[in-house]
């Protein structure tokens, strides 16, 4: 009963692993050691890790799975634009 339990459990486990990468971006900044997390909007794997070192925010801003999903405003957050540099982007794209 007890290795069925623990069978279970494990399962139990990975699919709260997977479901957790389907939902999250993990993004790394190269100025803070931590990573953040960014809401999915849908359920993927796409961009669920993804770095932004050696790239500038309007390459960054050009994906857009990361875009949909408000990465700008990480990159506000964490200096690598400004505000008026966001909202001068996020124009050119809904057009």
């Amino acid at each position: 009963m007890a290795k069925v339990l623990k069978k279970y459990l494990m399962w139990a486990a990975l699919g709260a692993v997977l479901y957790f990468f389907l939902s999250y971006h993990i993004i790394f900044f190269e100025v803070s050691s931590t990573p953040r997390l960014l809401k999915k909007s849908e359920l993927t794997l796409k961009y669920t890790f993804f770095s932004t070192k050696g790239k500038k925010a309007r390459n960054i801003m050009a994906v857009d799975e990361l875009r949909w999903d408000g990465i700008g405003e990480l990159l506000v957050e964490e200096g690598l634009m400004t505000e008026a540099e966001l909202e001068k982007i996020l124009r050119q794209y809904d057009d």
